[in-house]
């Protein structure tokens, strides 16, 4: 039976990112506007949180300790231990509108992460992938807000939203290189209520993405044909992942920041959510190996 519950009551501005770190059995999540990196157990206790020196879109944890974060300015280096930020790469100086926003870790273990207008309107971000050796590579541009990266089961096709432009894009996947071609739609969010944000690849191959200002789960087939659809508390909600000793269980976040000069009205907007008995099993994700 489908059970919501409330995993973290406490508000984010703008939470995001969720990640399930299967040998450690935490969450970590983001709240960008924070901004910080929160982490808990899988029954929401043991907290811990890490300040951050500017807004954060999303987080990768490294293999050998301590996190990869996408600062507005570029990568850095995250030390649990003593909470220490260190630069990595500015991934668009001299650019006042872009800041690095989602991301996700290839099984390769490379960091892809997307940027977007600050403002949300125009073609100002791009898509980047930071390899283990730190270097920067780009992957695609005129991207009005990243959003949703994700792998196939065999990690040859990157799903990837822009929320500006309504669109969910399919890449074919070098797993050898991490280069990308072939780019075309592979679902339009044009005549749904909301847009696409935060996304994740379940066991069977299926893209599950929450629409952002609607408050759904749609769960799309490998084709981008809709399979299911999944109403939740709020309409604020804004990425998702599967995590839990089974990875069976949904964690998603949410915000509680204005959304044209209004504040969400729902009293758990904000909130991370546990959805239990989707009946559907997430894959783990890897750590950065650099």
């Amino acid at each position: 039976m489908l059970r919501i519950e409330i995993f973290s009551a406490e508000r984010d501005a703008l939470g995001e990112g969720p990640l399930w770190d299967v040998a450690e059995q935490r969450l970590y999540w983001i709240d960008s506007y924070g901004p910080a990196v929160y982490s808990a157990d899988v029954t929401g206790g043991n907290r811990r949180h890490w300040p951050l020196p500017e807004p954060v879109g999303s987080l990768a944890l490294r293999e050998n300790g301590g996190a990869i974060v996408s600062l507005r300015s570029g990568f850095h280096e995250l030390d649990f231990a003593t909470g220490e930020v260190t630069l990595i790469a500015e991934t668009q100086p001299g650019e006042l509108t872009p800041r690095l926003n989602d991301g996700k870790v290839d099984r390769q273990g490379r960091f892809i992460a997307g940027s977007m207008d600050f403002e949300e309107r125009n073609g100002v971000g791009k898509l980047f992938r930071l390899d283990p050796n730190h270097s920067v590579h780009e992957l695609d541009r005129d991207i009005i807000c990243s959003n949703g990266p994700c792998f196939s089961p065999d990690g040859r096709t990157l799903y990837f939203a822009d929320t500006g432009k309504k669109l969910i894009y399919a890449y074919d996947y070098d797993t050898e290189t991490g280069k990308v071609r072939s780019r075309r739609v592979f679902t339009s969010f044009e005549n749904l209520r909301g847009l696409p944000d935060g996304a994740t690849v379940d066991a069977d191959g299926y893209v599950w993405s929450t629409e952002v200002y609607s408050g759904r789960l749609i769960r799309f087939d490998p084709n981008g044909v809709i399979d299911r659809i999944v109403g939740l508390p709020v309409q604020s909600t804004t990425s998702l992942i599967f995590g839990g000793p089974d990875l069976d269980i949904a964690f998603v976040t949410s915000m509680a920041r204005p959304f044209n000069n209004q504040y969400h009205r729902e009293r758990e907007a904000g909130c991370v959510f546990a959805i239990h008995g989707l009946g559907v099993r997430g894959l783990p994700e890897p750590r950065f190996k650099g």
